[in-house]
C-alpha cells in the first residue's frame, strides 16, 4: 500500500464554516470541519470525487429521515458548525482541538483542554490506499490502558482490545457466541476509552466492507497501533469526544437519526418458532398452542409466524400462504387477536427462481442484476435459488409494499419482520440501480436491509394512519435503528451461548441499537434442558426484546410450558417483566429522546469504578437497575459487584429490600426460581400491580412507585 503525503495546510471559509484542507501527492485531498464543539469529521475525497456520493446513514435533523436516494456526503444540513479558533498548525473549538501533520500526514486530537491526547494517528504512516483494488487504511496510534468497544453485534467480551473483526453481514446461522465474526450487521463504530480516563467514537460513514485491527496486529517498525481497513470505499469518519460513554453513544445515535419508539404492546413477552408453521397441520397446531398458553398462564403479547406460512417442503415464498397448512389465516388471526396477541410475519426479501411472482418483478427489472448484461443475478437461498429485490427502485420497493399490503396486513398482521436480509451477495458483476445511479453491491450489501425494513415500515405507517409502528430486522447498518427492532440472530442452544450472547446484545446497545435481544432458549442446535431454558428466560427477561424462537431438527418446539415442574420459575420471570413495563416503558422514551441505551454494562453508569470494566455478566436496566443473571448450570448463588454509589449509598434487593454495601462483591441466594435484581440508593420504580389472581398486562396503569 502507498502512504498519502500532504502538501501545506490552509485554512478556508470564515469562524463559523472554517475547514482545514490538504491537498495530497495524488490529486485528492483531506479535510477537516467541525461539526459540533465536541465532534469533528475528516474527508478524503479522491480525486475523481466519492466512490460513495451518497450517505443513508446521516440523519442529524431530529424528526427527518434521509431521502430515499440518500443523502449527498457534502450536506451538512442538520449540524451546529461551532465557531473555531485557529493557530498555525491547529484548531478547534475549546473542547475540541486538532493539530494538523503534513510530513508525515496526521492529526493529533486534544479534548477538554487535556495535555495527553484523545486520539493520535500513527506517527509513521497514518492514510495508506491501495492502487490496485481501492483499499483504504487509517492507522491511530494505540496507548497502554485503552479498551475498545462497539462494531455492533460483535461477541466474545466486550472489551475487543486484542481482536481483528470484519464488519460485514452474514447469514451466521449457529455461530459461535464467543468467538464468531462477522454475524449480521454492517456497523463501523468504535467506542473508546482512551489512556486518559476521556471517551472517544470513531464512525466511519461507508457501506464497504471493514476490517477493524484494534491491537491483533504488531510491526517493529510502527510501535503500538489500530486500524481500519476499507474495501473499495471511501475514507469519511466522524469523531466525537466525550468525559463519559454516555456522552459519546448519544452523540453517535444523535448522528445516524436517532431510536424509534415503538408501540407499548412491543414491550410485552412473545414467541415464535419455525417448527409451528412448517408443520403440515400449521393451523391446528397454532390453535393449540393458543389453549396451551392459556391454559398455563404464561403472560404474552405477541406471536411471530415464522416463514412456513409461505413454505412449500423446506422452500419459502414470499407473500403467499400454503392453503393446505393454513385453510383458514384470517380466522386464526383473529382468534390470536382475541386473546390479547398482536402479530409479526416474517418476511424475505429472496424469490426463489420458480416463486409465482419471479416472471413480473424480473420485467420490472426490480432485482439485483448482472451489471454488464442486466440480467438478475442468482445465487442459492434457502434451498433454492433465487435472486434478491432491489430496494433501490422504485418498482421493487412498490412491489414489496404491495404485496405487504395484501398478503400479510390484509390477513390481520399487524408487523412484518424483516428476516434473511443480509444482502450476502457474492456475485462481483452484481449491482442495484442506486435510484437512477448503479451502486456495485460490494458498496451496497448493507443499503438494502436498511431499505427493505424501511420499506416494511412506511407501508405499515400508510396501511394504518395514525397508529404507533413496529417492525423487526435482522440485518442492517447504522440507521436500522431508525425503523426496528433488532437481535443477536440464529444463536445455539448452550450454556455458553446464553452467557455471551449477553454480552453482544450489552455490545450492540452501546453502539447505538437500543432496542434488542436474543432468542431465548436458543434458535439452532439441541433443545435446552429445563435448568437452562428457567435460567434463560430470566435473563432476558429484562432486554428491551424478549422472545422465545427456536428450530430444532427433532421438530420440537420451545415453548415456556415445555417443562411443566419448570413453568412457575418461567412464569414468575415473565410476570416480572410485566410488573416493571411502566419503568421500562420510561427508557424506551429516554432512549428515543435522549439517546440513552436501556440495557448497558455498568461502566456506562460507573465509569470511575474500575472494577466496572471487569468482564461480568451484569447489566444495568436504566439507572436504576442491576440484574445479575444466573448463566452456570447448577448454581443457587450468585457472585455480584455493585458499584460504588456517591457517599457511600447502599444498593437493595428489588423484592426482599435487604440492603447490601456499594463498592464491594457480595454473594447472595439464586434459587433456580429467582432472578438477582439490585436497585440504587435514591430510585423509584413504577410497577404495575396485577389483580388478584391475575398477571400484568403491557397497558396496565401504574399501581405502585417502589422507592429505594
Amino acid at each position: 500500500m502507498k502512504p498519502w503525503n500532504a502538501e501545506r495546510w490552509s485554512f478556508d471559509g470564515d469562524d463559523t464554516a472554517r475547514t482545514a484542507r490538504a491537498p495530497l501527492d495524488d490529486g485528492s485531498a483531506l479535510a477537516v470541519r467541525f461539526l459540533s464543539p465536541t465532534m469533528a469529521r475528516v474527508t478524503l475525497r479522491p480525486a475523481g470525487g466519492f466512490r460513495e456520493p451518497r450517505t443513508w446513514a446521516i440523519a442529524p435533523q431530529a424528526g427527518q429521515d434521509t431521502p430515499w436516494e440518500g443523502r449527498s456526503r457534502e450536506d451538512l444540513a442538520g449540524f451546529d458548525l461551532p465557531a473555531t479558533q485557529a493557530g498555525a498548525r491547529s484548531f478547534g473549538t475549546g473542547q475540541l482541538t486538532v493539530t494538523l501533520g503534513d510530513d508525515p500526514l496526521r492529526l493529533e486530537w486534544h479534548a477538554f483542554g487535556d495535555a495527553t491526547p484523545i486520539a493520535s494517528d500513527r506517527e509513521t504512516t497514518a492514510y495508506l490506499y491501495q492502487k490496485r483494488g481501492g483499499r483504504i487504511r487509517h492507522y491511530l496510534q494505540r496507548q497502554p490502558g485503552e479498551r475498545h468497544y462497539g462494531l455492533g453485534d460483535k461477541t466474545g467480551p466486550l472489551d475487543l482490545s486484542g481482536r481483528r473483526l470484519r464488519s460485514a453481514a452474514l447469514d451466521a446461522l449457529g455461530y459461535d457466541p464467543k468467538t464468531g465474526d462477522p454475524l449480521y450487521k454492517h456497523w463501523p463504530f468504535v467506542l473508546s476509552r482512551a489512556a486518559n480516563g476521556q471517551w472517544l467514537g470513531i464512525y466511519y460513514d461507508t457501506m464497504a466492507e471493514c476490517t477493524f485491527d484494534l491491537g491483533c496486529e504488531h510491526d517493529n517498525y510502527h510501535g503500538f497501533y489500530r486500524y481500519v481497513d476499507i474495501e473499495d470505499g471511501d475514507l469519511d469518519y466522524y469523531l466525537m469526544v466525550g468525559r463519559t460513554p454516555a456522552e459519546v453513544i448519544a452523540q453517535f445515535t444523535a448522528l445516524i437519526g436517532g431510536t424509534h419508539l415503538p408501540p407499548r404492546w412491543t414491550l410485552g413477552f412473545a414467541q415464535t418458532a419455525m417448527g409451528l408453521t412448517d408443520a403440515a397441520d400449521a393451523q391446528a397446531g397454532l390453535d393449540a398452542f393458543i389453549d396451551e398458553m392459556v391454559a398455563s398462564r404464561i403472560p404474552m403479547s405477541a406471536f411471530h409466524y415464522g416463514s412456513g406460512y409461505s413454505s412449500r417442503g423446506k422452500r419459502r415464498y414470499v407473500f403467499t400462504w400454503n392453503g393446505d397448512k393454513f385453510p383458514d389465516p384470517k380466522a386464526l388471526n383473529r382468534r390470536f387477536h382475541e386473546h390479547g396477541l398482536h402479530l409479526v410475519a416474517n418476511l424475505k426479501p429472496c424469490l426463489l427462481d420458480d416463486h409465482p411472482a419471479y416472471a413480473e418483478v424480473k420485467a420490472q427489472k426490480a432485482f439485483i442484476a448482472d451489471a454488464s448484461t442486466g440480467a438478475p443475478v442468482i445465487e442459492p437461498f434457502w434451498d433454492g435459488l433465487g435472486s434478491h429485490l432491489d430496494f433501490t427502485t422504485p418498482e421493487g420497493i412498490r412491489w414489496w409494499q404491495e404485496g405487504l399490503r395484501r398478503q400479510v396486513l390484509d390477513y390481520g398482521f399487524d408487523v412484518g419482520w424483516n428476516d434473511n436480509n443480509e444482502y450476502a451477495v457474492t456475485d462481483e458483476d452484481a449491482q442495484c440501480a442506486g435510484f437512477g445511479t448503479p451502486i456495485p453491491m460490494h458498496r451496497a450489501r448493507p443499503l438494502h436491509p436498511l431499505l427493505m425494513t424501511r420499506s416494511t415500515f412506511e407501508a405499515q405507517q400508510a396501511h394504518r394512519p395514525g397508529e404507533p409502528v413496529f417492525t423487526v430486522s435482522r440485518g442492517g447498518m447504522p440507521g436500522i435503528q431508525r425503523y426496528a427492532q433488532t437481535w443477536s440472530g440464529d444463536n445455539t442452544t448452550s450454556w455458553e451461548t446464553l452467557r455471551w450472547n449477553l454480552r453482544t446484545g450489552l455490545q450492540m446497545s452501546i453502539s447505538g441499537m437500543f432496542n434488542v435481544g436474543h432468542d431465548i432458549g436458543g434458535f439452532f442446535g439441541p433443545r435446552p434442558g429445563p435448568e437452562l431454558l428457567v435460567r434463560w428466560v430470566q435473563a432476558c427477561c429484562l432486554n428491551p426484546r424478549a422472545i422465545v424462537n427456536s428450530w430444532k431438527a427433532d421438530g420440537v418446539t420451545t415453548v415456556p410450558w415445555m417443562y411443566p415442574e419448570m413453568t412457575p420459575a418461567i412464569r414468575k420471570a415473565i410476570e416480572l417483566r410485566y410488573r416493571l413495563i411502566p419503568y421500562m416503558w420510561s427508557l424506551f422514551e429516554r432512549a428515543s429522546a435522549r439517546h440513552e441505551p436501556i440495557i448497558r454494562p455498568t461502566f456506562y453508569d460507573f465509569p470511575e469504578d474500575a472494577n466496572c470494566f471487569e468482564d461480568s455478566d451484569d447489566f444495568m436496566l436504566g439507572d436504576a437497575l442491576l440484574a445479575a443473571p444466573v448463566v452456570a448450570p447448577g448454581a443457587t448463588t450468585r457472585r455480584v459487584y455493585l458499584p460504588a454509589l456517591p457517599g457511600g449509598a447502599q444498593w437493595f434487593d428489588f423484592e426482599t429490600r435487604e440492603a447490601f454495601a456499594s463498592g464491594q462483591w457480595h454473594t447472595v441466594p439464586a434459587p433456580l426460581d429467582r432472578l438477582p435484581l439490585f436497585a440504587r440508593a435514591g430510585a423509584s420504580i413504577p410497577c404495575a400491580q396485577p389483580a388478584e389472581g391475575q398477571v400484568a398486562r403491557f397497558d396496565d396503569p401504574v399501581a405502585e412507585t417502589r422507592s429505594f
